[in-house]
């Protein structure tokens, strides 16, 4: 059962299914910790917390919640404050297709496809990037993902009303694209690129991206004291390792 202590989410700040865990957080005013690791670095504890050893994790209690949407979804029904999704069952529903098609697509594209390739294969496994994924991913996989949110995405304020984790599912992930050195077009997507601007722009996600500068500066040994000292909310217990593990689901 929930209780009223600090919630513990287990994932990096620079994640995007992370970021919008802790944006629902903050948005609903909830009290919480992190452990900013990467999957990659979790030890076995961590991989019976999580078996597929992905972020986020949730830990409330004696309860633990695995996957993004799912956690959002847990902390609508389990607290108080700021819907993050709508009343109406048409429009929650709608909500939730939203975010299951960022999740899922648009996290190929911008994770896998760039983040991941770029930053990750030589911060985290010391290997190349796979440029001709990224080169397929920029003229052709965005594109026809970008033409679809353009006949979605509303021309000014939020997709239901408020902000909730429809809009924040969306732009996440551009904020990572943006890590890898891409930005969307404005003169091509200019619904999309507003729409993604307006919501990395929203105080929560600001907030948030202070401590994403830092866990993308710091070195790894000196990270977890540099987040401390910048005021980040940090888990007095870390699931982290030394040595790296592909996850069973790793590209």
């Amino acid at each position: 059962m929930p209780n009223d202590a600090p919630l513990t989410v287990i994932g990096s700040f620079v994640s995007p299914y992370v970021r919008k865990v802790l944006a629902a957080l903050e948005l609903k005013n909830i009290a919480y910790r992190v452990d900013p690791i990467t999957p990659f670095f979790g030890n076995d504890e961590f991989q019976r917390l999580s078996p597929l050893r992905r972020i986020p994790v949730l830990i409330d209690g004696d309860t633990v919640v695995n996957d993004s949407s799912i956690i959002c979804a847990y902390l609508d029904e389990t607290r108080g404050g700021h819907a993050l999704y709508p009343g109406d069952a048409a429009a929650r529903a709608r909500a939730r297709w939203i975010e299951e098609y960022a999740d899922s697509r648009l996290g190929e594209l911008t994770v896998w496809g760039l983040f991941y390739q770029r930053f990750v294969r030589r911060m985290v496994w010391d290997e190349p990037a796979d440029e001709e994924r990224v080169r397929d991913t920029i003229e052709n996989g965005l594109p026809h993902a970008l033409d679809h949110l353009e006949t979605i995405l509303p021309s000014e304020g939020w997709i239901f009303g408020e902000i909730g984790v429809a809009d924040i599912a969306v732009a996440t992930f551009f904020q990572n694209a943006a890590y890898a050195g891409y930005s969307i077009d404005p003169e091509r997507w200019p619904v999309s690129a507003a729409f993604v601007s307006r919501v990395l722009g929203h105080p929560v996600i600001q907030k948030l991206g202070a401590w994403e500068a830092i866990q993308l500066s710091a070195t790894i040994s000196g990270r977890r004291q540099a987040l401390i000292g910048a005021g980040a909310p940090l888990s007095e217990t870390t699931w982290a390792e030394r040595t790296p593990r592909r996850g069973v689901m790793t590209l």
